[in-house]
Order: C-alpha cells, then sequence, then structure tokens
C-alpha cells in the first residue's frame, strides 16, 4: 500500500456525510410538536393583519397579568407550548420575522402566541392532546413503579416478622 493510496482512503472517510440519524430525530421532534407541512404553509400566509386584526376582548385581562421577556418565548405557556414556539420560530422563518415585526410594537409578547395558538389550534390540538396523554401515562408508570416498589418491600417485612416469630 503506498502512501498516496492512504491518503485518498483517509479523505474518503473524513468526507462522508453525517449519519442520517440526526435528521430522522429533528423529523421526529417536530412531528411529536405538530410542525407538519400544512402547519408551515398555513404560518407563511399569516400576515401582519392578521395578527392586528385578530380581537383579543375576552382575553384581554389574562393577558396583561402574564410576564414576558422581548425576544424570548412567553413564560407562561406550557412545557410542550414553549417547545412547539421554539421549534416553529426556527424552521419558519417567515414567523420569527413577522414576531420581530409585531412585538412589542404592535402586540405584546403574550397577545402574539395566544393569537398564534389560537390560529393554529385545529393544526396542533391533537398534536398537543397526545403529548398530554403521553406525560399522563409516565406520571402513572411511576407511581405504578413505586406502588409495586413500597409493596414488595412490605412484603418482605412481613416475611421477616412471621420467620422471626415461628
Amino acid at each position: 500500500m503506498n502512501i498516496q493510496s492512504w491518503f485518498r482512503r483517509i479523505k474518503n472517510v473524513s468526507s462522508s456525510p453525517p449519519p442520517p440519524t440526526t435528521t430522522t430525530n429533528q423529523t421526529d421532534e417536530q412531528q411529536f410538536y405538530g410542525i407538519t407541512e400544512d402547519l408551515i404553509n398555513l404560518l407563511k400566509s399569516f400576515t401582519i393583519e392578521t395578527f392586528k386584526n385578530f380581537d383579543l376582548q375576552d382575553e384581554e385581562g389574562a393577558i396583561d397579568g402574564a410576564e414576558a421577556t422581548p425576544g424570548v418565548v412567553q413564560k407562561d405557556l406550557s412545557s410542550w407550548r414553549e417547545k412547539h414556539a421554539i421549534l416553529v420560530l426556527s424552521k419558519v422563518k417567515e414567523l420569527s420575522q413577522l414576531r420581530f415585526r409585531l412585538c412589542p410594537r404592535y402586540l405584546k409578547e403574550q397577545q402574539f402566541w395566544r393569537i398564534y395558538f389560537t390560529l393554529v389550534k385545529n393544526h396542533v390540538s391533537k398534536y398537543e392532546l397526545h403529548a398530554l396523554r403521553l406525560e399522563k401515562l409516565k406520571q402513572i408508570a411511576i407511581e405504578n413503579k413505586k406502588d409495586l416498589n413500597t409493596s414488595a418491600y412490605e412484603v418482605e417485612i412481613g416475611k421477616t416478622e412471621g420467620l422471626g416469630s415461628a
């Protein structure tokens, strides 16, 4: 084996593309948070007027009391909605630019996200519900595991007491 062929082999190995699992995981995460092609197409159709003309009469009191930091996703969002918002802002640049133009000049951060989730409710509600159900199942599994550990411990104590008195 000569040195030139060795260098060619090293070059081919080092220039190989990254494994496809990264994009698969990213796609799975986007799917879990409801970021589908349909949603992306809907978001690209939003304009400044979509948000400025949205009626928030019933929700004004709730919005004024919430806390937000400019440039940061609203702090009173659920963890699922917060992660959805971060992913959608990174995936759909049009929405990110729209948010930048609207907040805080025309809308407060809280108003923007309240309007956003109202507008996309039909697209993301099933994904959010699925995530809530999964979280509930995880909590039940953890509680069941705690109960099993406690029961086994109590049975073990019971056996020890029975042996000692015999």
